[in-house]
């Protein structure tokens, strides 16, 4: 039995209860990395373990991929994949564009989806058929806009400096085409994706938990994503997401050479 809308709101909210009143009053942060910058404040492991505990009781037999406390049945049926803060630099610097991210995967394919946004009271919402926005706009259905030509289209990336070598040249070359481009926006990105605001977001290095919520609002809303090589993004790695087929193909040709 897949969950309701009601239950990802629950789910959301306990995340809210952990990550908002967190946001701009100085995070405790801690540095997981021993070369390099990849921070973890408090209210990323509250709000996971918020999380986690409704899952377990509700879905005791459902696997569980998280970010910060580790994952439990992934050859399960259903696995929930969660980010309770995507955006942690933006979060600690006080940039509302981090976000919540929730979703469930049946037999490894995303199906249901989330992205929350506490602070602006935004919120993107993937039922396995629609997507669907609520927030200080209302409440509408979701649908990426039309998009025929990659000259046309407003890109995004988190940075580029997140892409070597090769594949920064490949960035370049889209982003050269392209009529607009910025930066530094993390998951609300996708989720201006699939609200018919941009037309194209490229990324890099991600992992199952950056795009496990992202996929299903993505998709439900007429867009494509995927990995660079076509295959399917759920496991993360080099993603490619677009809200239409056309600047779909005209990117992808290019990232892949």
């Amino acid at each position: 039995m897949l969950p309701d809308r009601a239950f990802f709101d629950q789910l959301a909210d306990a995340a809210k209860a952990e990550t908002l009143p967190r946001f701009r009053v100085g995070a405790d942060v801690v540095n997981k990395e021993a070369k390099g910058f990849d921070p973890v404040t408090e209210g990323d492991r509250a709000a996971e373990a918020a999380i986690r505990a409704l899952i377990t009781e509700r879905f005791p037999g459902h696997g569980i991929l998280g970010e910060e406390h580790g994952s439990i049945g992934l050859d399960r049926e259903y696995v929930w994949v969660i980010d309770p803060i995507d955006g942690t630099r933006a979060f600690i610097s006080g940039l509302p564009v981090w976000g919540t991210l929730i979703g469930l995967y049946r037999n490894g394919k995303a199906v249901m989806g989330l992205i929350d946004q506490p602070f602006t009271g935004e919120r993107y919402f993937a039922d396995g058929n629609k997507s669907s926005y609520k927030g200080p706009e209302g409440n509408r259905v979701l649908s990426t806009r039309p998009c025929e030509h990659l000259a046309d289209a407003i890109m995004y990336t988190t940075s580029p400096h997140l892409f070597i070598g090769e594949d920064r040249t490949r960035y370049d070359a889209v982003q050269d085409k392209v009529r607009l481009f910025r930066y530094g926006v993390d998951c609300y990105a996708y989720a201006l994706l699939a609200a018919g605001h941009v037309d194209l977001v490229i990324e890099s290095g991600l992992k199952a938990y950056d795009v496990g919520g992202l996929i299903p609002v993505i998709e439900q809303a007429g867009g494509v994503i995927t990995a660079w090589d076509g295959g399917p993004a759920e496991m993360g790695g080099s993603i490619i997401a677009a809200g239409s087929r056309a600047v779909y193909e005209q990117a992808i040709a290019i990232l892949q050479g």
